[in-house]
């Protein structure tokens, strides 16, 4: 590549490093986050209350069964995060990926009225976790593809709030359905929104996306001939290795909060009204987490990634210890809004914060998959650690647990993790520990 192709921003594919998004692009990319807000995680939630509340102890099912069958997905989701980013490093058919990942999620979900064997119902659901674990790399690279570096922060802001009013969208529908129909209407709700995720999927054209772009590779290093997915690499990044802890830190915290609360309205509530209130707890957290994704993508580079994380793990923490002080419904429903601000600003810069870590080395997406990796081992224990305690010791032991790993994250990010932010002066900040970006050629 010439200087002049360099100043003209030409790419040898004919791609346009440094034109706009189209107007298409952005519309595809909010439809496909809006309505696969409900896909690529699954049940979700939703799982433990089928199990409990409809299969139930006479069919061998109690929070810890429920909490082992999560488990078990976890593990095979976060075993394949890794993999998963190095695929979406090296493909140019991301839009196929993710459409397939979306089709094998939802065909996994819907077997499961069918079935009742535990071994049957952990492989749909490791299936789905697998599947799943496509999903983060493939949107943040599609993103990255598509707006580039400069505009990274402020985009995925916009995904995030999308992704939440999807959310909100979709549990306000399973509320407000699941008196007349049970919990079974989660499922019907599921296969709607995959149809509606193809087509918004479809939206984007497969040449809106650079694919250099899309795994954080510039243009020296593409002159390199390097290999984007150099697992080796990783473990030379200690800032991205610490990164990955505290993932792992906030997820052990944070993912089982929401299930234990739908097991305790579960078994206060009843089956119908427990659908429902989860469901409610499921909007009022999205509402809040939209401005709180929001504000993030657009204060992030103002204000820094260090700042907005402590209070992530700050509010977890909180959220944690509030849910001790009572069990009734409005007050759960009221404490679950704080998860609005820790998970919304987690969900907004956790690829941003790798973005930054990672960029001009071409892993960006292999560098998700492997704090990915970190952050499910923290979720698929979390589930099992919560409901051992909550069977041994109680609800309440089990939030004040859970509380205590975010005070332990929080430590942790204070006293360990560097800010990671671009300079004011619109260089890269990078960690003297970070995998340096090749020399040119």
């Amino acid at each position: 590549m010439t200087s002049t192709d360099v100043s003209l921003g030409q790419l040898s594919d004919g791609k346009t490093r440094g034109r706009s998004p189209s107007r298409r692009s952005l519309r595809g990319l909010d439809a496909l986050n809006f309505f696969l807000a409900d896909v690529r995680d699954g049940l979700g939630p939703y799982l433990a209350i089928y199990l409990i509340a409809v299969r139930g102890p006479t069919q061998g099912w109690n929070e810890a069964t429920t909490g082992l069958i999560m488990t078990i997905a976890g593990i095979a989701g976060l075993v394949a995060q890794t993999p998963a980013g190095a695929l979406i490093d090296r493909t140019h058919h991301k839009r196929a990926i993710v459409i397939a990942g979306a089709l094998a999620v939802t065909a996994s979900c819907l077997a499961l009225p069918f079935i009742s064997n535990f071994y049957a119902v952990a492989a749909t659901q490791s299936i789905a976790g697998i599947a799943g674990a496509i999903f983060p790399p493939a949107l943040a690279a599609i993103t990255l593809g598509i707006v580039g570096p400069k505009m990274i922060a402020k985009r995925i802001g916009r995904n995030e709030a999308f992704n939440h009013s999807g959310n909100a969208a979709s549990a306000a529908i399973a509320g407000a359905t699941a008196y007349m129909f049970g919990p079974i209407v989660v499922f019907w709700l599921m296969a709607a929104l995959a149809v509606l995720s193809v087509g918004a999927m479809l939206i984007v054209p497969a040449n809106a996306i650079d694919d250099d772009l899309a795994r954080g590779l510039d243009r020296d290093a593409d002159a390199t001939g390097e290999q984007p997915s150099e697992l080796a690499a990783l473990f030379q990044n200690r800032t991205l290795l610490l990164f990955a802890v505290l993932a792992c830190l906030f997820h052990l915290s944070n993912a089982a909060m929401l299930t234990s609360v739908g097991q305790l309205l579960t078994k206060l509530s009843g089956k119908e009204d427990a659908t429902s209130l989860v469901a409610i707890c499921i909007v009022a957290a999205q509402c809040v987490m939209v401005p709180v994704a929001m504000t993030v993508g657009a204060k992030a580079d103002a204000w820094g990634r260090k700042p907005i994380f402590l209070a992530a793990f700050g509010v977890l923490a909180l959220r944690g210890v509030l849910y001790t002080v009572s069990d009734g419904p409005f007050w759960l429903v009221g404490v679950q809004c704080l998860d609005g601000v820790g998970a919304g600003i987690y969900g907004a810069l956790f690829p941003v914060v790798v973005a930054d870590l990672t960029r001009g080395t071409g892993r960006f997406n292999v560098s998700q998959g492997a704090v990915a990796t970190a952050q499910g081992v923290g979720a698929s224990v979390s589930a099992t650690l919560a409901g051992l305690v909550i069977v041994s010791a109680g609800y309440t032991a089990a939030f004040l647990t859970l509380a205590a790993v975010a005070a332990v994250g929080f430590g942790l990010y204070l006293l360990a993790m560097q800010e990671t932010a671009p300079r004011p002066t619109g260089g890269a900040r990078r960690s003297a520990d970070a995998a340096p970006a090749p020399a040119a050629a």
